[in-house]
């Protein structure tokens, strides 16, 4: 079985923070947090660690279709 770490998305990857059901990609990791940002830009949150998982191909597709919509529809 994979350890904790191992399963844990790295920086750059695209995660789901449990706590808020928000899908980001992974910006960094301090002090037992991780910090997301959302796909479309703006500003980082922080997650807990365990609270943060790699998203399933499906969760991560409908993210950034959402993110592309929203770019679209203010001309980014």
């Amino acid at each position: 079985m994979a350890s904790n770490q191992e399963t844990r998305p790295g920086i750059g990857a695209v995660a789901k923070d449990l706590g808020t059901g928000k899908i980001g990609l992974v910006m960094g990791e301090v002090g037992g947090k991780v910090q997301l940002r959302p796909l479309s830009g703006g500003l980082e949150w922080d997650a807990e660690r365990d609270q943060v998982v790699p998203t399933k191909a499906r969760e991560e597709l409908s993210a950034r279709l959402a993110s592309v919509n929203e770019r679209s529809r203010w001309g980014r």
